[in-house]
Order: C-alpha cells, then structure tokens, then sequence
C-alpha cells in the first residue's frame, strides 16, 4: 500500500522514545566540565549540537570517555587554554560557553559554522567587558575573542533576545573570583532559565534570584560544581514534532516524557488541546490521536521553537490560527516567521506577518504538493515533513538532513510510524 493509498487521518500508529533534551545536554557537559571528579551522563542522544559541546569541552581540558552510545563518563577539570572553540551551528553552545572560555587568563577564539554566523552575538560584548574580560568582536557576530579572567561584579544584561548569554552566566560566575549581580533587562524564555538553575543545583551550586520576574539574579563566587550521575530527559521540542504528527494524521505514543518537565516546549500539550487533538497523559508517556481540528490562539512568546511545529498543526486546522510572539523568530537558525510564510506559500498555505501586534496568522486548508525549502533550519524542516502528512502526493523537501542538528533520526521515526499505520 503506498501513501496515496492511506486515509489522511489515519497514516501514523506506534510508540516513539525522543532523543534527549540537548538544552539539558548541553548544560550538563558545561557543569561537567567545571565539575571536580568523574560525572556520568546518560541517555545523551549524539546530535549535531551535543558532539560540538563535547568537542568544546575537551578542548578546555575535559576528558570525556563514550561508555556506550548513550553513556558518557567526564573527568572534569577547565584546564586548557585553546586558541579556538568552534561551537559549530549551535547558538546555545556560542552564548553559554564564551562566559566560560572568559574565565580563562588567555585569549580564546569562540568560532562557528552555517547559519550560526549570521546570528546576533552582540548582547555579550559590553556585559562580558564590565566583568573585566577583554573582548574583541567581530561586528555583533562570531567570530568573538575573549581573554579573562572573568572575574565578577555587578553586571547588566539585555536579555530581551535570548536567554542563552543569561545561562552562559549563570553557569560560569560560580567559579569566578568574586562574587556577581545579574541584573536582567526583559528576560524572555524563563522557562530555559528554569532549566539553568536545575542543573546548577543537581551539581551542588546555589544562586539566589528573584523568581517572580527573573530580574536579579545573585551568584557567590569561589563555589565548586560536584561530579553526579545523571540521566536527561527527552527532549520536549523532539516530542512535540512526532506529537502534532500524531494529531494531523493518526495516533502515536510518546515515551520517556512527562509533563511536569521545566522545558519551555511542554506547552505543545496546551495547543493540541485548543486545537481539538486527544490527548491521554499519562506519568512518563503521552498519547495523541487525530481528531477533526479547529483553528486556537496560542502566545509562543516563551517557547519561540514551537513555531514551525505550531505552524503544521495550524495548517491542518480549520479556520484561522492565531500564533503571537514572531518577533522571538529573527535571530534563529533562519528567519522563520519570513520562511514559514514562503515555504507554506509553496503548499497552498497562507500565513500573514503582523509586527506591530507581533502575530502570525495561519489560515488552516488541504496542503498541495511542491517542492520547498528547509533553508537548512532543522525545526522549518520537520515542520514541512509534518505536513506533507497531508498530502496525497510527495512534498520535495530540499535540505533536510538539518534535522541532524537536534533529531538525527526525525525521518527514520517518521518512517517507523507509517509502517506501524499500515499493519
């Protein structure tokens, strides 16, 4: 039986098990790094973004020993002083460890690759600087040098674009030689920062922060991670791919996730029920099956990489979605409210750009076949994959291997799940 074959509703049926959190990767190997002794890492999923945060923190002196393919154990130590770190495509790997390399009494080069170099480092420059580290920038982008060592204070940081600079931070400053006041200005994704004070707690450092706004944080220097044994939950901005896929075209099970997880992207589960899916939750699984789906409203302002997924299961929806927050789209790894809007053109979607009320609106309808364009954004990339579940005739999606990124295995799971639809 070939997909034209499938009814549109009923393509996807079986269980999948997400890759790993790679925010909460990427903040572990960091504490690992700084950690005194031996740290365990387990259910790490070896994407893109995780192997160059691995790459990074060898080259500062930590040595990290595979176990098995999901298994890492790290010897801790910030010992070297590399001339570059090359944090590959990752933003989150870019902003979180230039604070660290700061810490270092040498210059240190933090280099990229691909769309990364386009991305906006420029909230780094003065804060780093009025931390005593001498920076030299090129234009608001990577590359970026840093010469340390950072050594605390009294610190202001805008972090109305990203709160990865602020994690970066709030990772480092502990092992600095005084003690640091953040003060931040318009603190957006307070839900990852949520993520930072978890792991900085799990390997035994304390910060005081003001939990009502996240405007003041306060960091005592001289303070020592501690090695722990560590397994990281899946990963919601994986499961939420596979879960708006369930709720366009069939019914599938989520394994290994729970709702009660700090990450931002758990708010999929309130857009699925605006959107009429069925959900059953369930203490470490979810459930979500197609159901005839109508039109919701939905402010991702706090959960920015919801976006292309939310788009997918806007288009599939009947009426006209709703989606605020597009001015969070500008500095990821394309400009995706630009692309969304351009690619979903291509499929007979429509979706108009408002930033002065800073909304998208979808106009749900049946998806046609074409050819787009990932422009090799992992997330843009599934999104299109997503709703080419919609079609009765093959979507050419160009570029997308980017899934590697953060899901190597999207397309192989996708498979799977077809395959299940047709026993």
């Amino acid at each position: 039986m070939d997909d034209s074959t499938v009814p549109l509703g009923n393509r996807l049926r079986g269980t999948i098990t997400p890759p790993c959190s790679k925010s909460y990767a990427q903040r572990a190997l960091a504490a690992a790094l700084l950690a005194t002794g031996r740290t365990t890492l387990r259910g790490i999923e070896l994407c893109r973004d995780t192997r160059s945060a691995i790459s990074v923190i060898e080259l500062l002196g930590a040595k990290v020993e595979v176990v098995n393919e999901n298994t890492l154990v790290i010897e801790g130590g910030l010992r070297n002083a590399p001339q570059e770190l090359n944090v590959g495509e990752s933003g989150l790997a870019a902003r979180l460890f230039t604070p660290i390399a700061s810490l270092i009494n040498a210059p240190v080069t933090i280099s990229g690759e691909g769309t990364l170099l386009h991305r906006p480092m420029s909230m780094m420059v003065e804060p780093l600087k009025e931390l005593g580290v001498e920076v030299r920038d090129g234009g608001g982008r990577l590359p970026i040098e840093v010469k340390g060592p950072m050594r605390g204070g009294r610190v202001r940081v805008d972090g109305s674009m990203s709160s990865q600079f602020v994690t970066g931070l709030l990772l480092a400053l502990p092992v600095a030689e005084r003690d640091t006041t953040i003060e931040v200005e318009g603190a957006v994704s307070v839900p990852y920062i949520d993520m930072t004070l978890e792991t900085l707690e799990r390997f035994g450092v304390e910060v005081m922060y003001n939990s009502g706004d996240y405007t003041q944080f306060y960091v005592e220097g001289g303070q020592s991670y501690q090695a722990v044994d560590y397994t990281i939950e899946s990963d919601w901005s994986a499961a939420a791919s596979i879960m708006v896929a369930g709720a366009i075209a069939g019914e599938v099970t989520i394994n290994n996730i729970s709702t009660l997880s700090r990450q931002a992207d758990t708010a999929i589960c309130r857009a699925l029920e605006r959107a009429g899916a069925s959900l059953i939750i369930e203490e470490n699984s979810i459930t979500v099956a197609h159901r005839d789906l109508e039109a919701f409203d939905f402010d991702a302002t706090q959960c920015p990489d919801l976006f292309p997924v939310l788009v997918a299961l806007a288009a599939a929806a009947e009426g006209v979605s709703v989606i605020k927050g597009i001015k969070r789209l500008r500095g990821k790894e394309s400009d995706r409210g630009e692309v969304l809007k351009s690619e979903y053109a291509k499929l007979g979607i429509d979706i108009e750009l408002d930033y002065d009320s800073d909304e998208m609106r979808v106009v749900g309808g049946m998806s046609t076949a074409g050819a787009v364009d990932s422009h090799d954004d992992h997330r843009i990339a599934m999104s299109l994959a997503i709703t080419a579940l919609r079609t009765a005739e093959r979507i050419e999606i160009k570029n997308k291997e980017c899934v590697a990124k953060s899901y190597p295995t999207f397309f192989e799971d996708m498979e799977l799940l077809k395959a299940g639809g047709r026993e």
